[in-house]
């Protein structure tokens, strides 16, 4: 039974706030003997130097870090060739995503958003109390532009693009997202997190759209998910607009430390980036001859329909007990998919090893 003073506190809440369930206790991460494939983070160390710029930045833990992430935001516009007023550094782009939802979106305002996408970002809309809206994509990955000009889209604030996309996997040409902003005056949110195992980048674009945004993330392709280290890149105004609104001493030493390291040293990932290319080729082939269709993808995991006969869910509950994790999805047209981490060639063995055993248990028991 909720108490006054609880039933009170609660109808104080904003009705956004309110629409949101009190989350569980929730359960705590797996232990070491399961593989973990489920949340697309890279499975390798920090290459040596880079971790030894985390731990210097440690014995100075009593300071606050740098405020407004200057040195960081220097240092990825010298890595990436622009000016260091185009761009913002954030605790991951997860941060920086949810600070454009807070900037653009009033209540009674949408969004747009190529789906199948990123489940959160329905979340962040309806905090804001604005419209999402979803614009199905082909899982070939090509843009559906003619939709996002004159559909209901037409009236978002902006439009959200992934590329590669999640959970999919699929690539859009970057000749086709420019011909998107050529043609709108919407602001598009380009977020390139796994645009490290793709053909070719957007970041070029900056320099000529002053109505795009692209974020990027150390997480996937720099191994660094733990430490939260993201990116922003765009016209000073609206980079500039944001920073205002970024929270103070946002991000951690570590973090700011990691960041700059990596920028100095991306080329320390060169094999860690041709491991997973390959490594995504040779499951996907196994994964086909199980009886998988798999999606052709560019970024570090596969997205896979299941034989028939189970779904999705099926499948992941059945790899769990063989203490292998993977991702399934309730939204329409997935529920019959998993989504794989490609990860180091032990656990991707093992991933395939424990397919074959739940595969010939399905058989045995149709």
């Amino acid at each position: 039974m909720t108490d006054a003073k609880l039933r009170d506190l609660l109808s104080s809440l904003t009705p956004m706030a309110r629409e949101l369930d009190a989350l569980p206790a929730g359960r705590p991460a797996p232990d070491d003997s399961y593989v973990k494939l489920n949340t697309n983070e890279n499975p390798f160390p920090l290459p040596s130097i880079v971790m030894r710029s985390a731990i210097a930045a440690l014995e100075r833990p009593y300071l606050y870090p740098e405020n407004d992430n200057v040195s960081l935001r220097e240092a990825a516009a010298a890595a990436y060739g622009m000016s260091a007023d185009h761009v913002m550094a954030g605790n991951g782009s997860s941060e920086l995503l949810s600070l454009i939802y807070r900037a653009f979106l009033a209540p009674g305002d949408s969004i747009a958003m190529i789906s199948p996408g990123f489940s959160f970002n329905r979340k962040l809309a309806m905090l804001q109390g604005a419209q999402f809206l979803e614009v199905r994509c082909n899982e070939l990955g090509c843009l559906p532009i003619d939709d996002l000009l004159f559909g209901p889209a037409k009236h978002a604030k902006f439009i959200l693009l992934a590329n590669p996309n999640n959970p999919t996997g699929a690539f859009m040409p970057v000749a086709e997202i420019e011909r998107l902003l050529t043609q709108c005056n919407q602001l598009v949110v380009l977020d390139e997190a796994y645009i490290d195992f793709a053909p070719e980048n957007a970041l070029h674009l900056v320099n000529r759209f002053s109505n795009v945004l692209v974020l990027r993330t150390f997480s996937k392709s720099y191994a660094a998910a733990g430490i939260r280290v993201g990116f922003a890149f765009g016209h000073p105004e609206l980079i500039g607009r944001l920073r205002n609104i970024q929270n103070v001493f946002n991000m951690n030493v570590v973090g700011h430390a990691v960041g700059m390291s990596i920028l100095q040293h991306r080329r320390a990932y060169y094999e860690n980036h041709s491991h997973i290319k390959h490594e995504r080729q040779r499951v996907s082939g196994a994964l086909s001859d199980f009886g998988f269709s798999v999606m052709p993808s560019h970024a570090n995991f596969l997205l896979a329909r299941v034989p028939a006969g189970q779904d999705g869910r099926w499948w992941q509950s059945a790899l769990e007990s063989q203490k292998v994790l993977v991702a399934s999805f309730p939204d329409d047209g997935l529920e019959d998919c998993i989504r794989v981490s490609i990860g180091t060639r032990e656990q991707m063995d093992a991933f395939l090893t424990a397919v074959g055993s739940v595969r010939r248990g399905a058989d045995r028991s149709s």
